[in-house]
Protein backbone atom coordinates (compact mmCIF):
# COMPACT_ATOMS: atom_id res chain seq x y z
CA UNK A 1 0.00 0.00 0.00
CA UNK A 2 2.72 2.57 0.84
CA UNK A 3 4.39 1.79 -2.49
CA UNK A 4 1.08 2.41 -4.27
CA UNK A 5 0.65 5.75 -2.52
CA UNK A 6 4.22 6.76 -3.32
CA UNK A 7 3.63 5.81 -6.95
CA UNK A 8 0.51 7.97 -6.97
CA UNK A 9 2.42 10.95 -5.57
CA UNK A 10 5.14 10.45 -8.19
CA UNK A 11 2.59 10.38 -11.00
CA UNK A 12 0.76 13.44 -9.67
CA UNK A 13 3.87 15.55 -9.10
CA UNK A 14 3.86 18.22 -11.84
CA UNK A 15 1.25 16.22 -13.75
CA UNK A 16 2.07 15.40 -17.37
CA UNK A 17 5.48 17.09 -17.38
CA UNK A 18 8.32 14.90 -18.72
CA UNK A 19 9.94 12.59 -16.19
CA UNK A 20 13.34 14.20 -16.70
CA UNK A 21 11.84 17.62 -15.93
CA UNK A 22 10.31 16.35 -12.69
CA UNK A 23 13.66 14.86 -11.72
CA UNK A 24 15.47 18.13 -12.40
CA UNK A 25 13.03 20.10 -10.22
CA UNK A 26 13.39 17.56 -7.41
CA UNK A 27 17.17 17.83 -7.77
CA UNK A 28 16.91 21.61 -7.41
CA UNK A 29 14.80 21.29 -4.26
CA UNK A 30 17.20 18.77 -2.75
CA UNK A 31 20.38 20.65 -3.72
CA UNK A 32 19.48 24.14 -2.50
CA UNK A 33 19.67 23.45 1.28
CA UNK A 34 22.89 21.50 0.74
CA UNK A 35 24.41 24.33 -1.33
CA UNK A 36 23.43 26.83 1.36
CA UNK A 37 25.24 24.76 3.98
CA UNK A 38 28.33 24.18 1.81
CA UNK A 39 28.80 27.46 -0.07
CA UNK A 40 26.71 30.10 1.71
CA UNK A 41 23.74 32.32 0.81
CA UNK A 42 25.26 34.28 -2.09
CA UNK A 43 26.15 31.21 -4.14
CA UNK A 44 22.83 29.58 -3.29
CA UNK A 45 20.98 32.76 -4.20
CA UNK A 46 22.53 32.83 -7.67
CA UNK A 47 21.77 29.13 -8.04
CA UNK A 48 18.15 29.80 -7.10
CA UNK A 49 17.90 32.60 -9.70
CA UNK A 50 19.34 30.28 -12.38
CA UNK A 51 16.86 27.56 -11.39
CA UNK A 52 13.98 29.99 -11.61
CA UNK A 53 15.09 31.19 -15.05
CA UNK A 54 15.23 27.52 -16.08
CA UNK A 55 11.56 27.10 -15.12
CA UNK A 56 10.71 30.13 -17.27
CA UNK A 57 12.69 28.80 -20.23
CA UNK A 58 10.95 25.41 -19.88
CA UNK A 59 7.47 26.94 -19.66
CA UNK A 60 6.19 24.60 -22.36
CA UNK A 61 7.02 21.60 -20.17
CA UNK A 62 5.21 22.99 -17.13
CA UNK A 63 3.69 26.36 -16.31
CA UNK A 64 6.40 28.17 -14.26
CA UNK A 65 4.02 29.01 -11.40
CA UNK A 66 4.30 25.45 -10.07
CA UNK A 67 8.06 24.71 -10.06
CA UNK A 68 8.90 28.38 -9.53
CA UNK A 69 6.48 28.51 -6.62
CA UNK A 70 8.10 25.45 -5.02
CA UNK A 71 11.50 27.14 -5.31
CA UNK A 72 10.14 30.35 -3.77
CA UNK A 73 8.56 28.48 -0.85
CA UNK A 74 11.81 26.60 -0.23
CA UNK A 75 13.76 29.86 -0.32
CA UNK A 76 11.64 31.16 2.56
CA UNK A 77 11.91 27.90 4.49
CA UNK A 78 15.72 27.85 4.36
CA UNK A 79 16.01 31.52 5.29
CA UNK A 80 17.00 33.08 1.95
CA UNK A 81 14.16 35.57 2.41
CA UNK A 82 11.13 36.05 4.64
CA UNK A 83 7.36 36.15 4.11
CA UNK A 84 7.41 39.77 5.28
CA UNK A 85 9.95 40.68 2.58
CA UNK A 86 7.83 38.98 -0.08
CA UNK A 87 4.72 40.78 1.16
CA UNK A 88 6.58 44.10 1.01
CA UNK A 89 7.52 43.40 -2.62
CA UNK A 90 3.91 42.55 -3.45
CA UNK A 91 2.68 45.68 -1.66
CA UNK A 92 5.15 47.85 -3.56
CA UNK A 93 4.01 46.39 -6.86
CA UNK A 94 0.27 46.35 -6.13
CA UNK A 95 -0.49 48.67 -9.11
CA UNK A 96 1.02 46.06 -11.47
CA UNK A 97 -1.08 43.31 -9.93
CA UNK A 98 -4.20 45.46 -10.25
CA UNK A 99 -3.32 46.11 -13.90
CA UNK A 100 -3.22 42.39 -14.64
CA UNK A 101 -6.32 41.59 -12.62
CA UNK A 102 -8.65 44.32 -13.84
CA UNK A 103 -7.28 45.79 -17.08
CA UNK A 104 -6.90 42.44 -18.86
CA UNK A 105 -10.34 41.41 -17.61
CA UNK A 106 -11.78 44.74 -18.78
CA UNK A 107 -10.39 44.28 -22.28
CA UNK A 108 -11.92 40.79 -22.32
CA UNK A 109 -15.34 42.45 -22.54
CA UNK A 110 -14.13 44.51 -25.52
CA UNK A 111 -13.15 41.46 -27.56
CA UNK A 112 -16.17 41.69 -29.88
CA UNK A 113 -15.16 45.18 -30.95
CA UNK A 114 -11.55 44.17 -31.42
CA UNK A 115 -12.53 41.03 -33.33
CA UNK A 116 -14.67 43.06 -35.73
CA UNK A 117 -11.77 45.48 -36.25
CA UNK A 118 -9.23 42.80 -37.10
CA UNK A 119 -11.75 40.89 -39.22
CA UNK A 120 -12.39 43.94 -41.39
CA UNK A 121 -8.65 44.41 -41.82
CA UNK A 122 -8.16 40.78 -42.79
CA UNK A 123 -10.86 40.58 -45.45
CA UNK A 124 -10.71 44.19 -46.60
CA UNK A 125 -7.05 44.49 -47.60
CA UNK A 126 -5.88 42.44 -50.59
CA UNK A 127 -2.17 43.33 -50.58
CA UNK A 128 -0.31 40.95 -48.24
CA UNK A 129 2.41 43.53 -47.54
CA UNK A 130 -0.15 46.20 -46.68
CA UNK A 131 -2.18 43.72 -44.63
CA UNK A 132 0.88 42.66 -42.62
CA UNK A 133 1.81 46.29 -42.05
CA UNK A 134 -1.72 47.09 -40.87
CA UNK A 135 -1.78 44.06 -38.54
CA UNK A 136 1.56 45.05 -37.04
CA UNK A 137 0.59 48.71 -36.70
CA UNK A 138 -2.88 47.95 -35.29
CA UNK A 139 -1.37 45.57 -32.73
CA UNK A 140 1.19 48.24 -31.79
CA UNK A 141 -1.42 50.96 -31.29
CA UNK A 142 -3.75 48.69 -29.33
CA UNK A 143 -0.91 47.41 -27.14
CA UNK A 144 0.14 50.95 -26.31
CA UNK A 145 -3.23 51.62 -24.72
CA UNK A 146 -4.41 48.18 -23.72
CA UNK A 147 -2.29 45.16 -22.85
CA UNK A 148 -0.03 43.10 -25.12
CA UNK A 149 -1.32 39.81 -23.71
CA UNK A 150 -4.93 40.74 -24.41
CA UNK A 151 -4.22 42.06 -27.90
CA UNK A 152 -2.41 38.81 -28.68
CA UNK A 153 -5.44 36.90 -27.40
CA UNK A 154 -7.65 38.84 -29.83
CA UNK A 155 -5.35 38.13 -32.78
CA UNK A 156 -5.31 34.45 -31.84
CA UNK A 157 -9.11 34.41 -31.64
CA UNK A 158 -9.37 35.93 -35.13
CA UNK A 159 -6.86 33.42 -36.55
CA UNK A 160 -8.53 30.41 -34.91
CA UNK A 161 -11.93 31.53 -36.16
CA UNK A 162 -10.87 32.00 -39.76
CA UNK A 163 -8.76 28.85 -39.81
CA UNK A 164 -11.69 26.82 -38.51
CA UNK A 165 -14.00 28.34 -41.12
CA UNK A 166 -11.82 27.39 -44.07
CA UNK A 167 -10.81 24.04 -42.58
CA UNK A 168 -14.50 23.07 -42.47
CA UNK A 169 -14.93 24.03 -46.11
CA UNK A 170 -11.72 22.19 -47.07
CA UNK A 171 -13.16 19.13 -45.32
CA UNK A 172 -16.34 19.30 -47.38
CA UNK A 173 -18.54 20.86 -44.68
CA UNK A 174 -20.32 24.17 -44.28
CA UNK A 175 -18.59 26.85 -42.22
CA UNK A 176 -21.35 26.75 -39.59
CA UNK A 177 -20.86 23.01 -39.05
CA UNK A 178 -20.43 22.54 -35.28
CA UNK A 179 -19.04 18.99 -35.07
CA UNK A 180 -15.59 19.57 -36.51
CA UNK A 181 -11.97 19.21 -35.33
CA UNK A 182 -9.67 21.75 -37.05
CA UNK A 183 -6.64 20.03 -35.52
CA UNK A 184 -7.00 17.00 -37.81
CA UNK A 185 -6.34 17.20 -41.55
CA UNK A 186 -7.59 13.67 -42.23
CA UNK A 187 -10.87 14.88 -43.70
CA UNK A 188 -9.34 17.57 -45.90
CA UNK A 189 -10.22 17.06 -49.56
CA UNK A 190 -7.05 16.67 -51.66
CA UNK A 191 -8.17 19.52 -53.94
CA UNK A 192 -8.00 21.94 -50.99
CA UNK A 193 -4.87 20.59 -49.27
CA UNK A 194 -2.37 22.90 -51.00
CA UNK A 195 -4.56 25.93 -50.30
CA UNK A 196 -4.77 24.89 -46.65
CA UNK A 197 -0.97 24.64 -46.37
CA UNK A 198 -0.59 28.10 -47.92
CA UNK A 199 -3.27 29.44 -45.60
CA UNK A 200 -1.30 28.09 -42.63
CA UNK A 201 1.80 29.96 -43.82
CA UNK A 202 -0.29 33.09 -44.37
CA UNK A 203 -1.68 32.99 -40.82
CA UNK A 204 1.74 32.18 -39.33
CA UNK A 205 3.23 35.35 -40.76
CA UNK A 206 0.27 37.49 -39.66
CA UNK A 207 0.43 36.08 -36.14
CA UNK A 208 4.13 36.85 -35.88
CA UNK A 209 3.71 40.36 -37.30
CA UNK A 210 0.91 40.95 -34.80
CA UNK A 211 2.97 39.60 -31.89
CA UNK A 212 5.91 41.82 -32.87
CA UNK A 213 3.48 44.73 -33.07
CA UNK A 214 2.51 44.20 -29.44
CA UNK A 215 6.19 44.60 -28.51
CA UNK A 216 6.58 47.72 -30.67
CA UNK A 217 3.59 49.39 -29.03
CA UNK A 218 4.04 47.84 -25.60
CA UNK A 219 7.36 49.59 -24.99
CA UNK A 220 5.86 53.05 -25.53
CA UNK A 221 3.38 53.48 -22.66
CA UNK A 222 3.10 52.58 -19.01
CA UNK A 223 0.27 50.09 -19.63
CA UNK A 224 1.77 48.29 -22.62
CA UNK A 225 3.63 45.70 -20.54
CA UNK A 226 3.41 44.79 -16.83
CA UNK A 227 6.97 45.95 -16.11
CA UNK A 228 6.28 49.35 -17.69
CA UNK A 229 3.80 50.18 -14.96
CA UNK A 230 6.22 48.93 -12.34
CA UNK A 231 9.00 51.15 -13.71
CA UNK A 232 6.63 54.11 -13.99
CA UNK A 233 5.54 53.76 -10.36
CA UNK A 234 9.13 53.53 -9.11
CA UNK A 235 10.27 56.56 -11.11
CA UNK A 236 7.07 58.57 -10.60
CA UNK A 237 5.95 58.97 -14.23
CA UNK A 238 2.33 59.37 -15.31
CA UNK A 239 0.97 58.14 -18.65
CA UNK A 240 1.93 61.22 -20.69
CA UNK A 241 5.36 61.60 -19.09
CA UNK A 242 6.16 57.93 -19.69
CA UNK A 243 5.23 58.22 -23.37
CA UNK A 244 7.25 61.39 -24.02
CA UNK A 245 10.26 60.07 -22.11
CA UNK A 246 10.30 56.79 -24.07
CA UNK A 247 9.53 58.45 -27.44
CA UNK A 248 13.19 59.08 -28.45
CA UNK A 249 13.66 55.30 -28.39
CA UNK A 250 10.18 53.86 -28.99
CA UNK A 251 9.33 55.92 -32.10
CA UNK A 252 12.52 55.17 -34.10
CA UNK A 253 12.13 51.49 -33.17
CA UNK A 254 8.48 51.57 -34.31
CA UNK A 255 9.47 52.98 -37.71
CA UNK A 256 12.29 50.45 -38.05
CA UNK A 257 9.98 47.60 -37.05
CA UNK A 258 7.33 48.57 -39.58
CA UNK A 259 9.95 48.87 -42.34
CA UNK A 260 11.22 45.41 -41.41
CA UNK A 261 7.68 44.07 -41.65
CA UNK A 262 7.28 45.49 -45.15
CA UNK A 263 10.66 44.21 -46.35
CA UNK A 264 10.12 40.70 -44.99
CA UNK A 265 6.86 40.40 -46.89
CA UNK A 266 8.37 41.76 -50.10
CA UNK A 267 11.53 39.63 -49.91
CA UNK A 268 9.72 36.57 -48.48
CA UNK A 269 12.56 35.81 -46.07
CA UNK A 270 12.48 33.94 -42.75
CA UNK A 271 9.16 32.25 -43.51
CA UNK A 272 7.22 35.41 -44.40
CA UNK A 273 5.50 36.42 -47.62
CA UNK A 274 2.97 33.60 -48.13
CA UNK A 275 -0.09 35.00 -49.94
CA UNK A 276 -3.72 34.24 -49.18
CA UNK A 277 -5.04 31.77 -51.81
CA UNK A 278 -8.02 33.10 -53.77
CA UNK A 279 -10.36 30.20 -52.84
CA UNK A 280 -9.65 30.87 -49.18
CA UNK A 281 -10.34 34.59 -49.56
CA UNK A 282 -13.71 33.88 -51.19
CA UNK A 283 -14.73 31.62 -48.30
CA UNK A 284 -13.65 34.16 -45.67
CA UNK A 285 -15.40 37.07 -47.40
CA UNK A 286 -18.65 35.09 -47.58
CA UNK A 287 -18.31 34.19 -43.91
CA UNK A 288 -17.63 37.80 -42.84
CA UNK A 289 -20.61 39.06 -44.82
CA UNK A 290 -22.83 36.38 -43.32
CA UNK A 291 -21.73 37.35 -39.80
CA UNK A 292 -22.45 41.01 -40.55
CA UNK A 293 -25.97 40.33 -41.77
CA UNK A 294 -26.71 38.07 -38.78
CA UNK A 295 -25.68 40.74 -36.27
CA UNK A 296 -28.74 41.78 -34.24
CA UNK A 297 -29.64 45.23 -32.88
CA UNK A 298 -28.50 44.07 -29.48
CA UNK A 299 -25.12 43.02 -30.89
CA UNK A 300 -24.70 46.37 -32.63
CA UNK A 301 -25.61 48.23 -29.43
CA UNK A 302 -23.02 46.18 -27.53
CA UNK A 303 -20.35 47.19 -30.05
CA UNK A 304 -21.21 50.85 -29.52
CA UNK A 305 -20.97 50.44 -25.75
CA UNK A 306 -17.56 48.81 -26.15
CA UNK A 307 -16.40 51.64 -28.43
CA UNK A 308 -17.50 54.27 -25.91
CA UNK A 309 -15.79 52.34 -23.10
CA UNK A 310 -12.62 52.23 -25.23
CA UNK A 311 -12.70 56.03 -25.58
CA UNK A 312 -13.18 56.40 -21.82
CA UNK A 313 -10.30 53.99 -21.27
CA UNK A 314 -7.92 55.94 -23.51
CA UNK A 315 -8.94 59.27 -21.95
CA UNK A 316 -8.61 57.87 -18.43
CA UNK A 317 -5.12 56.60 -19.17
CA UNK A 318 -3.99 59.75 -20.94
CA UNK A 319 -5.12 62.07 -18.12
CA UNK A 320 -4.28 59.57 -15.35
CA UNK A 321 -7.60 60.04 -13.59
CA UNK A 322 -6.95 56.98 -11.42
CA UNK A 323 -4.67 53.99 -11.02
CA UNK A 324 -4.59 51.88 -14.18
CA UNK A 325 -6.17 48.89 -12.45
CA UNK A 326 -9.10 51.01 -11.26
CA UNK A 327 -9.65 52.29 -14.81
CA UNK A 328 -9.80 48.65 -15.92
CA UNK A 329 -12.38 47.96 -13.21
CA UNK A 330 -14.40 50.93 -14.51
CA UNK A 331 -14.37 49.39 -18.00
CA UNK A 332 -15.66 46.10 -16.57
CA UNK A 333 -18.51 47.86 -14.76
CA UNK A 334 -19.54 50.00 -17.74
CA UNK A 335 -19.51 47.27 -20.40
CA UNK A 336 -21.19 44.58 -18.30
CA UNK A 337 -23.84 47.01 -17.04
CA UNK A 338 -24.83 48.23 -20.51
CA UNK A 339 -24.52 44.96 -22.45
CA UNK A 340 -26.61 42.78 -20.16
CA UNK A 341 -23.82 40.61 -18.72
CA UNK A 342 -25.13 39.98 -15.22
CA UNK A 343 -24.24 36.37 -14.47
CA UNK A 344 -21.33 35.80 -12.09
CA UNK A 345 -19.94 32.92 -14.14
CA UNK A 346 -19.91 35.02 -17.31
CA UNK A 347 -17.97 37.73 -15.53
CA UNK A 348 -15.63 35.18 -13.97
CA UNK A 349 -14.43 34.01 -17.39
CA UNK A 350 -12.82 37.40 -17.93
CA UNK A 351 -10.37 36.79 -15.09
CA UNK A 352 -9.20 33.36 -16.26
CA UNK A 353 -6.59 34.74 -18.66
CA UNK A 354 -4.91 37.11 -16.21
CA UNK A 355 -4.90 35.37 -12.82
CA UNK A 356 -2.39 32.56 -13.61
CA UNK A 357 0.12 35.15 -14.79
CA UNK A 358 -0.71 37.38 -11.81
CA UNK A 359 0.08 34.48 -9.50
CA UNK A 360 3.34 33.88 -11.34
CA UNK A 361 4.20 37.55 -10.89
CA UNK A 362 3.85 37.18 -7.10
CA UNK A 363 6.34 34.30 -7.32
CA UNK A 364 8.62 36.69 -9.26
CA UNK A 365 8.46 39.05 -6.33
CA UNK A 366 9.49 36.25 -3.96
CA UNK A 367 12.62 35.64 -6.05
CA UNK A 368 13.22 39.40 -6.17
CA UNK A 369 13.02 39.42 -2.37
CA UNK A 370 15.81 36.82 -2.30
CA UNK A 371 17.91 38.98 -4.62
CA UNK A 372 17.37 42.01 -2.39
CA UNK A 373 18.01 40.23 0.89
CA UNK A 374 21.20 38.58 -0.38
CA UNK A 375 22.35 41.66 -2.41
CA UNK A 376 23.01 39.45 -5.43
CA UNK A 377 22.86 42.13 -8.11
CA UNK A 378 24.72 44.77 -6.15
CA UNK A 379 28.18 43.93 -7.61
CA UNK A 380 26.80 44.05 -11.18
CA UNK A 381 25.01 47.34 -10.57
CA UNK A 382 28.10 48.78 -8.89
CA UNK A 383 30.25 47.76 -11.87
CA UNK A 384 27.94 49.38 -14.42
CA UNK A 385 27.63 52.49 -12.27
CA UNK A 386 31.43 52.66 -12.05
CA UNK A 387 31.63 53.12 -15.82
CA UNK A 388 31.62 56.63 -17.32
CA UNK A 389 28.15 58.13 -17.03
CA UNK A 390 27.56 58.27 -20.78
CA UNK A 391 28.23 54.51 -21.15
CA UNK A 392 25.86 53.34 -18.44
CA UNK A 393 22.49 53.51 -20.31
CA UNK A 394 23.88 51.48 -23.22
CA UNK A 395 25.34 48.85 -20.89
CA UNK A 396 22.05 48.56 -19.00
CA UNK A 397 20.21 48.11 -22.32
CA UNK A 398 22.58 45.32 -23.38
CA UNK A 399 22.54 43.56 -20.00
CA UNK A 400 18.75 43.69 -19.72
CA UNK A 401 18.28 42.66 -23.35
CA UNK A 402 20.49 39.58 -23.16
CA UNK A 403 18.92 38.36 -19.94
CA UNK A 404 15.40 39.04 -21.24
CA UNK A 405 16.07 36.81 -24.25
CA UNK A 406 16.45 33.75 -22.04
CA UNK A 407 14.34 34.78 -19.08
CA UNK A 408 11.14 36.80 -18.70
CA UNK A 409 11.30 40.56 -19.21
CA UNK A 410 9.02 41.30 -16.24
CA UNK A 411 11.39 39.45 -13.92
CA UNK A 412 14.48 41.19 -15.33
CA UNK A 413 12.94 44.66 -15.20
CA UNK A 414 11.69 44.14 -11.64
CA UNK A 415 15.18 43.24 -10.44
CA UNK A 416 17.08 46.01 -12.23
CA UNK A 417 14.72 48.90 -11.48
CA UNK A 418 14.65 47.94 -7.81
CA UNK A 419 18.45 47.84 -7.64
CA UNK A 420 19.03 51.24 -9.25
CA UNK A 421 16.30 52.72 -7.04
CA UNK A 422 18.38 51.59 -4.07
CA UNK A 423 21.39 53.33 -5.63
CA UNK A 424 19.33 56.51 -6.00
CA UNK A 425 18.14 56.33 -2.40
CA UNK A 426 21.74 55.83 -1.28
CA UNK A 427 22.78 59.00 -3.14
CA UNK A 428 25.04 57.20 -5.63
CA UNK A 429 23.23 58.57 -8.72
CA UNK A 430 21.27 61.72 -9.49
CA UNK A 431 17.49 61.71 -10.20
CA UNK A 432 18.12 62.75 -13.82
CA UNK A 433 20.56 59.90 -14.38
CA UNK A 434 18.19 57.54 -12.62
CA UNK A 435 15.53 58.39 -15.21
CA UNK A 436 17.97 57.75 -18.07
CA UNK A 437 18.77 54.33 -16.65
CA UNK A 438 15.05 53.63 -16.22
CA UNK A 439 14.54 54.30 -19.95
CA UNK A 440 17.39 51.90 -20.76
CA UNK A 441 15.91 49.22 -18.51
CA UNK A 442 12.41 49.57 -19.96
CA UNK A 443 13.51 49.50 -23.58
CA UNK A 444 16.16 46.84 -22.94
CA UNK A 445 13.64 44.44 -21.45
CA UNK A 446 10.92 45.14 -24.03
CA UNK A 447 12.76 45.08 -27.36
CA UNK A 448 15.41 42.31 -27.51
CA UNK A 449 13.09 39.99 -25.57
CA UNK A 450 11.20 39.20 -28.80
CA UNK A 451 14.06 36.82 -29.64
CA UNK A 452 12.45 33.84 -27.87
CA UNK A 453 8.92 32.91 -26.78
CA UNK A 454 9.94 32.86 -23.12
CA UNK A 455 11.11 36.48 -23.33
CA UNK A 456 7.61 37.97 -23.39
CA UNK A 457 4.35 36.71 -21.96
CA UNK A 458 2.49 37.55 -25.19
CA UNK A 459 4.88 35.40 -27.25
CA UNK A 460 4.64 32.51 -24.81
CA UNK A 461 0.86 32.87 -24.88
CA UNK A 462 0.93 32.61 -28.68
CA UNK A 463 3.16 29.54 -28.61
CA UNK A 464 0.95 27.72 -26.10
CA UNK A 465 -2.32 28.77 -27.72
CA UNK A 466 -4.73 26.67 -29.77
CA UNK A 467 -3.65 28.28 -33.04
CA UNK A 468 0.06 27.37 -32.84
CA UNK A 469 -0.30 23.65 -33.68
CA UNK A 470 -2.98 24.41 -36.29
CA UNK A 471 -0.67 26.64 -38.34
CA UNK A 472 2.49 24.62 -37.48
CA UNK A 473 4.07 27.38 -35.39
CA UNK A 474 6.74 25.70 -33.25
CA UNK A 475 9.26 27.14 -30.80
CA UNK A 476 12.10 26.90 -33.32
CA UNK A 477 10.06 28.47 -36.10
CA UNK A 478 9.09 31.37 -33.82
CA UNK A 479 12.76 32.01 -33.00
CA UNK A 480 13.69 32.01 -36.70
CA UNK A 481 10.80 34.28 -37.69
CA UNK A 482 11.59 36.67 -34.83
CA UNK A 483 15.33 36.86 -35.66
CA UNK A 484 15.23 39.77 -38.18
CA UNK A 485 13.01 41.76 -35.84
CA UNK A 486 15.32 41.02 -32.91
CA UNK A 487 18.36 42.31 -34.79
CA UNK A 488 16.65 45.44 -36.09
CA UNK A 489 14.75 46.40 -32.92
CA UNK A 490 17.72 45.63 -30.68
CA UNK A 491 20.18 47.60 -32.81
CA UNK A 492 17.96 50.64 -33.33
CA UNK A 493 16.95 50.60 -29.67
CA UNK A 494 20.57 50.51 -28.49
CA UNK A 495 21.64 53.31 -30.85
CA UNK A 496 18.67 55.43 -29.73
CA UNK A 497 19.47 54.87 -26.05
CA UNK A 498 23.11 55.81 -26.58
CA UNK A 499 22.49 58.87 -28.75
CA UNK A 500 19.10 60.29 -27.68
CA UNK A 501 18.73 59.54 -23.97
Amino acid sequence: MPATIIGGFTANFLGNSPTWYKQVILLFLFANPLMLWLFGPVFTGWLLVAEFIFTLAMALKCYPLLPGGLLAVEAMLIGMTTPDAVYLEVLTNLPVIMLLMFMVAGIYFMKDLLLVTFTQILVGVRSKSALSLLFCLAAAILSAFLDALTVTAVIISVAVGFYSVYHKVASGKGYHHDDHNPGSDDGVIELHREDLVNFQGFLRSLLMHGAIGTALGGVATMVGEPQNLLIAKVVGWDFATFFTTMAPVSLPVLVAGLCTCWLLEKLRWFGYGTRLPKPVRQVLEQFAENERTRRSKSDKAALWVQAIAACILVAGLAFHIAEVGLIGLLVIILITSFTGITDEHQIGKAFQEALPFTSLLVVFFAIVAVIHDQHLFTPIIDYVLSLPTEQQPGMFFIANGLLSMISDNVFVATVYISEIKQSLDAGNITPAHFERLAVAINTGTNLPSVATPNGQAAFLFLLTSAIAPLVRLSYGRMVIMALPYTLVMGSVGLLSVINFI
